[in-house]
């Protein structure tokens, strides 16, 4: 299961950032994952409450899920097309001379946090 070290990585980097801002509290978090780093959505949710509820400064947060279906190149005509995890093949020229160019995203897209009121509440 993957899902969990992905997951503890994202809440560290989101955890530090929101600490860095000067955050209260940590409110959600938007992730791009791609389909071909073969992360279950379901598991991400799952590892992301887990790792959440454990600290008060994240409990409660909100994750948002991106999936990026994986996106290639033809090398030999130049198509460019969506595909599914296995079926990698130009639809236009039937080649399998192909570059994956989007599918294996793992990157935090935004946090969302509390901050202090400037009040000095």
């Amino acid at each position: 299961m993957h899902e969990l070290g992905i997951m503890t990585g994202v809440v560290d980097a989101a955890t530090k950032a929101a600490h860095e801002a000067g955050a209260t509290r940590l409110v959600g978090v938007t992730l791009r994952i791609g389909e071909m780093t073969e992360a279950v959505e379901d598991a991400l949710n799952f590892a992301f409450e887990a790792l959440t509820e454990a600290d008060e400064f994240t409990k409660g947060a909100a994750l948002d899920i991106v999936m990026v279906r994986p996106k290639s190149i033809c090398l030999e005509c130049g198509t460019e097309f969506e595909h599914d995890r296995f079926q990698i093949f130009c639809p236009a020229c039937d080649s399998f001379a192909t570059e994956l160019v989007a599918g294996r995203e793992l990157q935090i897209d935004s946090i969302e946090v509390d901050l202090p009121d400037s009040n000095g509440e």
